[in-house]
Order: structure tokens, then sequence, then C-alpha cells
């Protein structure tokens, strides 16, 4: 069962298009990577998901019923705007936002004890939030997100105002609530998060969608069939039918790296085998396109031909 469907969704203001006929589909227990840039639409979409504002057009599904007021209790949403009350106690905010969330007080004090174990932070239950860092802060903001165990997760810029470690220690927490469990969506402009946690991608510009699948499978589409070895010696000849050297540099002494732009119909091992009795190969490897590169590349609205035609460059 998918977790999310979205049919044909479209928002409109006065003057603006937010959303033109989004469809997208979130496998469950899945992270999936909703992208774009400022403006394009992603946070309207998440806004009407959450049901804080209405579609004028479209339908959306949640684990296989209609979106409906009932399902609010299943979902976790971390806004990029946070949203906590800075006078109040910590423990007692997080014991009302989860009873909100239809927790009883008992229940709801025993999962943020929980949580604020996993955090080592137990002795912040009587601190005000003015009194956290934003780090601090959005540790708090993040377990008021998720104690409540949601089946859907939405997380607006979820790495905002921490460091390398307390990033780690969140990553590590959103691969958990996977395991156990809950689907993820992950909006987001830090494409290395996207390149190592999700597992789906959308990419959203100028309120259409222009790209939707599996991380591996988008990479795939844009592979150029390039290869980059590294070796000893500048000099080895090869047909020039098969292949093309796009970029050859030295690294060191007479250690050189050379792309390689290789026929369709040639593979990898074929490779290996013409060029390894020409020269001394230290390494070899495929050149991916990263996140990164096709992100940038769609968005400047360059084409698939564009694309490939970048990332042989790069």
């Amino acid at each position: 069962m998918d977790a999310l469907t979205v049919k044909n969704v479209s928002k409109r203001y006065t003057n603006h298009t937010a959303l033109d006929s989004v469809s997208i589909t979130i496998p469950e227990q899945s992270i999936y990577g909703l992208l774009g840039p400022n403006g394009a639409g992603k946070t309207t979409l998440i806004r009407i998901i959450n049901q804080i504002i209405n579609s004028d057009g479209g339908e959306i599904s949640i684990f296989g019923e209609r979106l409906s007021p009932k399902h609010v209790e299943i979902i976790g949403y971390l806004p990029e705007e946070r949203g906590l009350y800075k006078k109040m106690k910590i423990g007692d905010q997080l014991l009302y936002l989860a009873q909100l969330k239809g927790l009883s007080r008992s229940d709801a004090h025993a999962r943020i004890k929980t949580w604020l174990d996993k955090f080592e932070i137990r002795d912040w239950w009587n601190k005000k939030v003015e009194d956290l860092s934003k780090g601090m802060a959005q540790k708090v903001q993040f377990i008021s997100t998720v104690m409540h165990e949601p089946k859907l997760i939405i997380l607006d810029e979820p790495f905002s105002g921490f460091d390398p470690v307390n990033a780690q220690l969140i990553t590590e927490q959103i691969l958990g609530l996977k395991e156990r469990g809950s689907t993820i969506i992950f909006s987001t402009h830090r494409m290395e998060t996207v390149e190592s946690l999700c597992d789906h991608i959308a990419l959203i510009n100028k309120s259409k969608k222009i790209l939707e699948g599996p991380k591996k499978q988008v990479k795939a589409q844009y592979k150029t069939n390039t290869f980059i070895v590294e070796h000893r010696g500048n000099h080895f000849t090869l047909p020039l039918e098969k292949y093309e050297i796009v970029k050859q540099e030295i690294l060191e002494d007479d250690l050189y790296s050379t792309t390689l732009k290789v026929a369709d119909n040639i593979k990898g091992n074929q490779v290996i085998r013409e060029i390894i009795d020409l020269t001394e190969v230290h390494s070899f490897q495929e050149k991916i396109p990263s996140m990164a590169d096709i992100f940038i590349s769609l968005v400047k609205g360059e084409g698939d031909e564009a694309l490939r035609k970048h990332l042989l460059e790069v």
C-alpha cells in the first residue's frame, strides 16, 4: 500500500499558481525527498496534506483512505517556521502537544521521558523554551513531532540549526522511525541529506512536478556512460568509434586521471579489459550524477540533453 497519493492537486491565489495539477505517489515506509527551489510549491503542498489550507482541485489519499480531519492524529509535522511556546516549560508543552494528538496524559508522560532520554536531555523538563539555544529548541520541536509515533512524518528542513553531531543524532532517529514503520516526507535544500537518506524523490519547480521516482532510478536515468580512470602514463590509444577522452589531468608525477565517454552498448567490464593492457590502472569508477547536479540543471531549465552534457563537463 502507498502511504500517500496526490492526484492532480492544484492551488491558485489571485495572481499566482502555487500548484499546477501535481501528482505524486509516496510508498509506505519510505523516506521521500520533496525537492524544489524556494517558491516552487513544496510548502503549499505540505500545508494541503496537513489540512492547514484547502486545494482548489485534485484528490489526496492517505494509507488507502481519502484524506480527512481524522487523519491529523497519524501525521507528525515539523514546519520550517518553528512554533514552540517560548514561556512554557518543555515538559508541560510536550504533554499538551501529545494530548492534542490523542495520547492520554500517562502515555504522553512515558513517551516524552523516553524521547528526552534518547536525546540525553531528561533534566530539561522544567526549562523554558526561551532559555534554550536554537539547536536545543530544535530537539524539543522534533520530539513534539514524532512522540505520538505518527504513521506519516513530514519534516521541513529538519536539520536547520543543528551542528554535525546533533544532525547525526537526528538522522539516526529518522532511520529508526522508518524501521519501526513510519513513512517520512523530507522537504530540504540540502542535497547531501537527499543522497544519504532518501529512497524516492520528487522535484517541483514553478508549481509543476518535473521529476519523480526512486533515487537510484533517477540517477541511473541521467548516467552518461562515463568512466574515470586513474593510471600511470598518459599515452594509450582506444578505438575512437567506441571511446572519447572527455578530460585528462595530471594528479601527481606520472599519475593521470582520464575521463572516458563510452558508447552506450559498452559496459564497464569491457572498458577495464581493453585499457588494462594499455596502461597501469590504479582506480576505475563510473561517473554517477549527484542529486545536486540533477537538481541544479533541471531547475535552470536546461532540459535532459543539456543536463547530460553538463554532467560530462563537471
